[in-house]
């Protein structure tokens, strides 16, 4: 099957992309040049991504003493995206860019993740270019995220540390002015870094000129003390290779050193990596400690850096999103072919009757309607948000704050729920290839492989979990979660005519999620309230994803057609089959139930 048609009925039936043409940043824009950008990345995902996907899950990135090895493949695929102009798709055209709408962006960038997402299309570098084009000095800019735009540098993001984890307010990473004149340079305050920085996806590789790392650390205090807490953490620009004030190498290399390659469950065709910052081993102008530059005011490296973590957020939302797709497309093809087992008659099963394909089964249907709504209903949550941010950046003040407040309280769930309920979609498809399904001669135990991880990295699921019940439903009076209601009581006010019962289980959802955030912050103690999380973040992200399915069913009109059927029948499953999970979780949150949290570690 194509990813195409989904897509396609997603941006321009649903979404109306084309109204954003009356956008003056989106004016030389038209339906015409949003396809081609959209056939562009599907023929380099079908030629130089998907080969290759099991490829770079065998071969893995391997250190020669030197030089960290990736196939050639990889070379080949980075080349190609980096010349496509994706990696700028959505900035001006003054530094190379398209003007591009971030909504098409995401969806372009669906067909390579779809295709390989261990091959990776660049994510971390234009989330670190995006992020210095905001916090960056102008000299940043030009000097760091153009090269990058262009394809010559790649980028990273440098926070967890071996012994700190997710907890950043424990990294031990410090920067010290390097010499007297440390401020004075021309590509920003300098300063040596020595710490040792754990899980950097594309930390050491071959692949680009330069690899240009933002790094968060503390600058000790006067009596050279570390600050604790977030608020001492800044951020930093590491490049591995030094660079000139026009960008050229110098022909130093930084004081970065590769201490060691991480062997994944899955993403084997992305090198993650160990990195050892100022340990010594490649001293600048004779001295140890890795030179960086800094960004923005000393201390706010968490909130510049917050710039990039939520945009990778929704980058391995949709990662996550298109492996569940690939994994259903794949099941799909198997049901389609596979013949097994008979039809059960008035007199039970005919064995002289010949055998019927899988597909025909309705216990195999039901699995593959569970990973067609888990994962389309994400890809649909992840392009209305990609949608939001296009609002945020070119809508009236007005909407730009709704669509501001709208994204943070749906940023956890764009991560969360594709990173759960797309992992299970996998795992469906692996069960309707029986036994087959567990071995490596077909591709959906990779899939599985691959998308364990985007429950881990970018923030854990329990860490969604508390930034959204701890923070993002209470922020600004909870206007957040208000103004997402008022969404979806739109969306059941317009599915009453052929959507009753539907857009009355929607209403129903949403009470119950408002009643269990008021109970869960009754008693106002947050070891109480966040106690149960992860429940209240999987009814909430259940309630959303019924509200994106019973919104694209009401677009749907009187179209009859196979995929319109599908669609409606998704969003049947949803209500009948998903929706109603939500009453156990929400009655632990709104109970504030302590049988977790109570139990004495001894008695495990």
């Amino acid at each position: 099957m194509s990813l195409r048609p989904t897509v396609d009925f997603l941006l321009h039936e649903w979404l109306k992309v084309e109204s954003l043409q009356s956008r003056e940043r989106f004016a030389d824009h038209s339906r015409e040049t949003f396809d081609a950008v959209l056939d562009t990345c599907e023929r380099i995902a079908r030629d130089k991504y998907a080969p290759f996907n099991r490829l770079v899950d065998t071969q893995e990135p391997h250190f020669d003493g030197e030089k960290v090895i990736l196939p050639q493949a990889t070379h080949d695929a980075y080349k190609a995206y980096a010349e496509s102009g994706m990696l700028s798709a959505a900035q001006d055209y003054e530094v190379g860019g398209m003007q591009l709408p971030y909504t098409v962006e995401a969806a372009a960038n669906a067909f390579f993740a779809m295709a390989s997402v261990s091959i990776g299309s660049g994510m971390l570098t234009s989330g670190n270019a995006n992020l210095l084009m905001v916090h960056g000095t102008e000299l940043q800019k030009q000097v760091f995220a153009a090269n990058e735009f262009s394809g010559r540098f790649s980028g990273t993001m440098c926070l967890s540390e071996p012994q700190a984890g997710s907890s950043l307010s424990d990294v031990t990473t410090r920067a010290t002015p390097d010499g007297a004149d440390f401020e004075a340079d021309a590509l920003g305050a300098r300063y040596r870094l020595k710490g040792n920085k754990m899980w950097i996806s594309s930390g050491e590789h071959e692949l680009s000129e330069n690899i240009i790392h933002l790094v968060l650390a503390k600058i000790p205090d006067a009596n050279g003390q570390l600050v604790p807490g977030v608020k001492g953490i800044s951020l930093f620009i590491v490049p591995k290779k030094m660079v000139d004030t026009h960008g050229q190498l110098t022909g130093e290399r930084n004081d970065v050193a590769l201490a060691g390659l991480n062997h994944k469950c899955g993403w084997r065709g992305t090198t993650n990596t160990l990195l050892n910052f100022g340990e010594g081993k490649y001293p600048v102008r004779g001295e140890a400690g890795a030179v960086g530059y800094l960004v923005g005011k000393p201390g706010e490296g968490l909130r510049c850096m917050f710039h990039m973590m939520n945009e990778a957020r929704i980058g391995v939302g949709m990662a996550a999103t298109m492996l569940g797709m690939a994994g259903y497309y794949a099941s799909l093809d198997y049901a389609k072919n596979r013949p097994q087992g008979r039809p059960t008659g008035a007199g039970g099963k005919d064995a002289s009757q010949p055998q019927v394909r899988i597909i025909e089964h309705a216990d195999i249907k039901r699995m593959l309607l569970a990973q067609k709504a888990y994962s389309e209903g994400a890809l649909a949550l992840a392009l209305y948000s990609a949608r939001l941010v296009d609002e945020q950046h070119t809508g009236t003040p007005e909407d730009a704050d709704v669509a501001r407040l709208l994204l943070e309280v749906l940023t956890p769930i764009v991560k969360s729920f594709p990173s759960e309920w797309c992992l299970e979609a996998n795992s469906l498809a692996i069960q309707i290839h029986g036994g087959y399904g567990y071995t490596r001669d077909f591709p959906v135990e990779q899939y599985w492989r691959d998308n364990r991880l985007n429950m881990i990295h970018e923030g854990t699921h329990g860490i969604q979990a508390m930034d959204l019940l701890g923070r993002k439903v209470l922020m600004e009076k909870g206007r957040g979660l208000q103004l997402l209601a008022e969404r979806m009581q739109a969306t059941a006010a317009k599915a009453e005519t052929h959507w009753a019962p539907e857009a009355a289980a929607l209403r129903d959802a949403l009470k119950q999620v408002g009643q269990a955030t008021q109970q869960a912050w009754a008693g106002a103690q947050p070891a109480e309230a966040l106690a149960n999380a992860v429940p209240y973040l999987q009814a909430f992200g259940h309630t959303v994803i019924a509200w994106i399915w019973l919104d694209v069913a009401n677009s749907l009109g009187e179209d009859n057609s196979p995929a319109a059927q599908g669609r409606r029948a998704a969003c049947r499953y949803f209500f009948r089959y998903e929706l109603p999970k939500i009453g156990a979780w929400l009655n632990v949150v709104s109970s504030r139930d302590a049988t977790c949290a109570d139990l004495p570690e001894d008695a495990f």
